[in-house]
């Protein structure tokens, strides 16, 4: 984990840029990776990332059956935010093996991309 609070700049160029994040799922039953948040106890992470090449990237081992799946920022903002929100998932963004990403309360990282959505 970085010590740093903020999303890349890459990341949130590119979401902005593409109004897109990327999540990987599974193809048979359609739910989502969700895993144990490194940094808090009894925590989720949803890990998500900024393009399909970078998630795509994780579709192995136990996640070979998942593929990345486009979830537009505005998908998100209106629909996303309110069922993670119930289950106390937090995000991870860019996430990478060995712990290497950024874990975000779901409410401050929702903010940083309503600041990117396209009107």
């Amino acid at each position: 984990m970085t010590d740093n609070k903020i999303p890349s700049a890459d990341f949130m160029a590119q979401v902005k840029t593409t109004q897109t994040l990327w999540a990987l799922q599974d193809k048979a039953s359609e739910g989502w990776v969700v895993l144990d948040s490194i940094n808090f106890e009894n925590a989720d992470v949803m890990p998500v990332w900024s393009s399909m090449v970078l998630a795509k990237k994780h579709c192995v081992d136990e996640w070979q059956d998942y593929v990345p799946m486009a979830i537009s920022l505005s998908d998100w903002l209106e629909y996303w935010v309110e069922d993670l929100a119930e289950d106390n998932v937090l995000i991870g963004v860019e996430w990478l093996d060995a712990g290497e990403y950024l874990e975000l309360e779901l409410a401050e990282f929702s903010q940083m991309l309503a600041k990117l959505e396209a009107l």
